[in-house]
C-alpha cells in the first residue's frame, strides 16, 4: 500500500474528481465511457484490490506511466494517463496495474514499465524455492476499455508511424470488439485475421500502402484486412444416389451425425466434364434441420438440379462473422502500367495493394469504402453470405487490363449478399458475380465503364436481382470453363452502354433499362454501344430501350416461360441482326440461332435499314411497328418460319423472305423442308415505300410461303411498291377484308395453281395495279366480290 504521503504525492483523485476533471457529470455510473476519450471503466471489482475502486491515480503521458516504480504499485490501481506524448493530445486512457500479468508490452493496451531490465529470480508462492521470470518483472498496465480500441493508445498519430502492430494488438485482443482511428494510417504488412465480432472504423481518415510488402502470386486475398474463417479438418464426400432437384434444400451426406444444427460447411459439387470450374454448388451453406442418417436441410434453395450419381464433397469451416469494416479512405500504391492480360514481370501482380478481403465469412459488412490507386478488388470476397458492401468508391485503380484488377468488389461462391449505394470511375468491374446466388445490387453506377462495371463469369450464377443501376452489363460470358450459365437475373431501371447476356442465361427479365451510345474519349464511341444481345430461353423484356440494336440467339432450353418484349423501343443499325440467322460452321454459344418462340407486343423497330430477322421458329407480333431508315433503305431479310402480325405494321420498310432457317434435326420438321407463312391482321398499317419496292417480299426459287391477309390497310407511296411482291416457289396465299391503296401486287411467278391457292375476297383496292394477277381458276380467284376503286 502506498503511504498518505506518496498517495498526495502522486495526487490520487477520487473517481468522483476524476470524472469532473475529465468533464463528466457526477451522475455517471462507473463503466461508463470517458467522453471523447474512447475509454472507459471497468466495474468496482477491477480496482477492489486498491482501495474498493476509490482512487485513482493521474499521469500526463506514457512516458511518466512507465517511469512508476512497479515495487511501489498495489494490484489493482488505477492510473489515468492524460495523453500518449502528452495531456489531451488523444492517446489518453485508462490503465489499471495487474501484478501478475506477464503479457508482452504492445506499447499501447499493454505497457510494461520493467521493460529492458534484466530478467530476476523472484520466491514462489510457496516460498519455498525460487524461480526464473522470463522477460523481466511481473506485473503490467493494462487498458480499460469498454471494448472500443484507438490507434492513439499506442502513440498513432497519422501516417509518419506505421500502424500495424497497433492494428494486430487491438485486433487480436478478443476484449476488443471495435478498433476506431481518429488520424489517418500507413500500413506495410498484409494482415489475415481468424477472429468474429470486430469492427473496423476508420472515421473517413485515409489509409496508405507506402512501403508495404510483397504480395503473394496472384493472390487478391492479399489485402490490408483479411478476415477469414478456418477449415476444422472435418470433410465427407458423398455419391448422390437420387437427384437434388430444383429449388430444394435437403442434401444427402454421408454421415449426418456430424452435420450438427447450426454448422456450417462448404459444399463442393465435382465440376462437370465441360469446364474445370463447372460446379453448380460450390457455396458455405448451415445445417437448419437433420432428418435422418443421409439427408439434412441447408439455408440454400439449389438454384440447379444435381444429378444421380455426381459426387459432393462437404467440409466444416468455423467461419468469421460479423467483421466489418468502415469508413475507410483508401490510397493503394502506383504500379507500372501493364495495358495487357499478360504479366509483364514475375512478380508485376505482388507490387499492388488493397483494402479489405473475406473469405468463408458470415455477416461481415464493408461500408464507407473509397479507394484509388487499387490493384485487386477493393472489398475481395469468396464464400461469403450475408453480408452488406455499401457506400464503396472506386476511383481510377492501378490496373484494369489484367485479370481480377481494378474491381471495387468481386464476389465468388457467394450467397444473400446486398451491394448498394456504391460507384466506380474508369474502372474495371464496380460488382462481379461468380458462381452468387440470391444476391441483389443497387442504386450503383459506373461511369468511363466500357469494361463493364456490372458482370457475372457465368459459373451457374442464379436468382440475382439489379435495382436503379447504370453501367455495363455483361452476363455469364466468361466462357465454357466456368460453363456459361445463369439463371433468373432480373434487372430493373438500368441505364447501360451495353446489356450482354447472349450465353446459357436462362429466364433473364429486363425492365426498364436503356442501352444508350456512350464514348471512351470526345467524340470516339464505344464499340457496340447502344446495343442488347439476349439470349432467347424465358426472356422478357418490358418497356426497355436499346440506341443502336437488340439481337437475339439461343444457346439453351432451359426456361419454362414465354419469351415476351413488351412496350419496347429499338433503334437498328444497317447490316446487323434482330435474330442471329444461319451461318455456316456456327457453333460458339452465343451466336446461335434462336430457334424459338418470341411474342413482342407494344413496341417499336426504327431506323431499319438491311436488318436481319434470322431463325425464329414462331414470331407473334402485336401492335408492333418497324420503321425504315428511309424510304429507300428499310428492309429486313426474315428467316423466321411463322409470323403473326396483329395490329402494328410497316412504315417505309419491308419483308424480305428468304426462306425458313435450316432445320435439320428439329422433329417437328423431319424433312428440314424451307416453309415460311406470314399472318397480318388486327387492323394492321402499311405505308410509304422502301429498298425493295415491296412491303412484303419473296424472289428465292425454293421457297415455300403461306400468306394470309385478315384486317390490314396497305398504302403504297408510289405506283412501283408493290403490297405484296411474290416470284419463284409455291405458294398459298388468302386476302379477305384487306384495304390496299395505290401501288400494285406483283405475283406473276408465284407457283399458284393446283394445290397452290390465291384466293382474294371481300377486298378494297383502291387506285391498284392488279395487271400481274394469273387467270382465275379453281385455285386462283381474285375478282369476286371484292370493291375495286380506279
Amino acid at each position: 500500500m502506498f503511504d498518505k504521503n506518496k498517495e498526495k504525492r502522486n495526487e490520487a483523485l477520487s473517481r468522483r474528481k476524476l470524472l469532473k476533471t475529465l468533464g463528466i457529470g457526477g451522475a455517471v455510473l462507473a463503466g461508463s465511457a470517458v467522453a471523447g476519450s474512447g475509454i472507459g471503466y471497468a466495474d468496482n471489482s477491477q480496482a477492489a484490490d486498491a482501495d474498493g475502486g476509490r482512487s485513482v491515480m493521474q499521469v500526463a503521458n506514457v512516458k511518466e506511466l512507465l517511469a512508476l516504480s512497479p515495487d511501489s504499485l498495489i494490484h489493482g490501481q488505477l492510473v489515468y494517463v492524460g495523453g500518449y506524448n502528452k495531456n489531451g493530445d488523444g492517446g489518453g486512457k485508462l490503465v489499471r496495474w495487474n501484478a501478475d500479468s506477464m503479457k508482452a508490452d504492445n506499447g499501447g493496451t499493454v505497457h510494461n514499465p520493467a521493460a529492458g531490465k534484466e530478467a530476476r529470480w523472484v520466491k514462489s508462492a510457496n516460498s519455498q524455492e525460487t524461480r526464473y521470470i522470463d522477460g523481466g518483472y511481473k506485473g503490467r498496465f493494462e487498458a480499460v476499455h469498454n471494448g472500443v480500441g484507438d490507434f492513439r493508445w499506442f502513440g498513432i498519430f497519422g501516417p509518419a508511424q506505421n500502424a500495424d502492430a497497433a492494428l494486430d494488438a487491438l485486433v487480436n485482443d478478443p476484449s476488443i470488439h471495435r478498433v476506431e482511428a481518429h488520424t489517418d494510417l500507413n500500413f506495410i504488412v498484409r494482415h489475415v485475421y481468424h477472429r468474429s465480432n470486430i469492427e473496423v472504423d476508420f472515421h473517413n481518415h485515409t489509409v496508405t500502402t507506402e512501403g508495404m510488402e510483397r504480395n503473394t502470386l496472384d493472390n487478391p486475398f492479399g489485402a490490408v484486412l483479411f478476415f477469414q474463417g478456418t477449415a476444422t479438418g472435418v470433410t465427407q464426400t458423398v455419391t448422390l444416389a437420387a437427384n437434388v432437384e430444383e429449388y430444394s434444400d435437403i442434401f444427402e451426406v454421408g454421415d449426418s451425425s456430424a452435420f450438427e444444427v447450426g454448422s456450417w460447411w462448404h459444399a463442393q459439387i465435382k465440376n462437370n466434364a465441360g469446364g474445370g470450374a463447372q460446379r453448380e454448388l460450390d457455396y458455405m451453406i448451415k445445417v437448419t434441420e437433420v432428418f435422418d442418417a443421409t439427408r439434412v436441410r441447408f439455408n440454400y434453395k439449389s438454384g440447379w438440379q444435381l444429378a444421380a450419381g455426381r459426387q459432393i464433397t462437404y467440409k466444416k469451416i468455423m467461419p468469421a462473422v460479423r467483421c466489418h469494416v468502415r469508413n475507410m479512405n483508401f490510397i493503394g500504391i502506383p504500379v507500372p502500367v501493364n495495358g495487357t492480360s499478360q504479366r509483364p514481370t514475375p512478380d508485376w501482380d505482388m507490387i499492388g495493394s488493397n483494402p479489405v478481403a473475406y473469405e468463408y465469412a458470415v455477416e461481415c459488412d464493408a461500408t464507407g469504402i473509397n479507394a484509388t490507386k487499387v490493384f485487386w478488388p477493393v472489398v475481395m470476397r469468396r464464400y461469403n453470405t450475408h453480408y452488406l458492401t455499401e457506400r464503396c468508391q472506386l476511383m481510377n485503380p492501378e490496373e484494369r487490363d489484367w485479370g481480377g484488377t481494378g474491381y471495387l468488389t468481386q464476389q465468388i461462391n457467394v450467397l444473400y449478399g446486398h451491394v448498394k449505394d456504391c460507384n466506380t470511375s474508369n474502372a474495371r468491374h464496380l460488382n462481379d458475380f461468380t458462381c452468387a446466388a440470391y444476391c441483389m445490387v443497387e442504386n450503383c453506377h459506373g461511369d468511363g465503364d466500357e469494361y463493364g462495371p456490372f458482370v457475372t463469369h457465368g459459373q451457374y450464377e442464379h436468382d440475382l436481382t439489379f435495382v436503379g443501376n447504370s453501367g455495363l452489363l455483361s452476363f455469364a460470358n466468361s466462357g465454357t470453363f466456368w460453363g456459361d450459365s445463369a439463371k433468373r437475373v432480373t434487372v430493373k431501371k438500368h441505364i447501360a452502354s451495353r446489356i450482354v447476356a447472349m450465353k446459357r442465361l436462362t429466364d433473364l427479365t429486363l425492365e426498364d433499362c436503356h442501352a444508350v451510345v456512350t464514348y471512351t474519349k470526345p467524340g470516339v464511341k464505344m464499340a457496340n454501344s447502344g446495343s442488347i444481345w439476349v439470349n432467347m430461353d424465358g426472356l422478357q423484356m418490358r418497356g426497355c430501350t436499346a440506341q443502336e440494336m437488340i439481337t437475339m440467339s439461343k444457346g439453351s432450353s432451359r426456361g419454362k416461360r414465354k419469351n415476351i418484349f413488351d412496350s419496347c423501343s429499338f433503334g437498328m443499325l444497317s447490316g446487323y441482326e434482330i435474330a442471329r440467322p444461319i451461318r455456316s460452321g456456327t457453333t460458339a454459344v452465343g451466336y446461335t440461332p434462336s430457334n424459338g418462340e418470341l411474342t413482342i407486343v407494344n413496341c417499336e423497330f426504327y431506323n431499319v435499314e438491311d436488318v436481319n430477322l434470322g431463325s425464329i421458329n414462331k414470331l407473334t407480333l402485336i401492335n408492333t411497328w418497324f420503321k425504315g431508315a428511309s424510304p429507300t433503305t428499310g428492309k429486313i431479310r426474315v428467316g423466321t418460319r411463322e409470323i403473326i402480325m396483329q395490329g402494328g405494321g410497316l412504315i417505309n420498310c419491308g419483308f424480305l423472305f428468304t426462306g425458313a432457317w435450316d432445320r435439320v434435326g428439329d422433329v417437328n420438321n423431319p424433312a428440314n423442308t424451307p416453309d415460311q407463312s406470314i399472318t397480318v391482321d388486327g387492323g394492321a398499317v402499311f405505308s410509304g415505300t422502301n429498298g425493295e419496292k415491296a412491303f412484303l417480299k419473296s424472289v428465292a426459287p425454293t421457297n415455300v410461303i403461306t400468306w394470309s391477309f385478315g384486317d390490314v390497310t396497305s398504302t403504297a407511296a408510289d405506283a412501283d411498291t408493290a403490297h405484296f411482291h411474290i416470284e419463284g416457289g409455291a405458294h398459298k396465299l388468302k386476302a379477305y377484308g384487306s384495304r390496299f391503296v395505290g401501288g400494285k401486287y406483283a405475283v406473276t411467278n408465284g407457283g399458284f395453281g393446283g394445290s397452290n391457292y390465291l384466293f382474294m375476297s371481300a377486298i378494297i383496292e383502291e387506285r391498284v395495279n392488279r395487271m400481274s394477277l394469273p387467270a382465275e381458276t379453281g385455285s386462283i380467284q381474285h375478282s369476286t366480290d371484292n370493291l375495286t376503286i380506279a
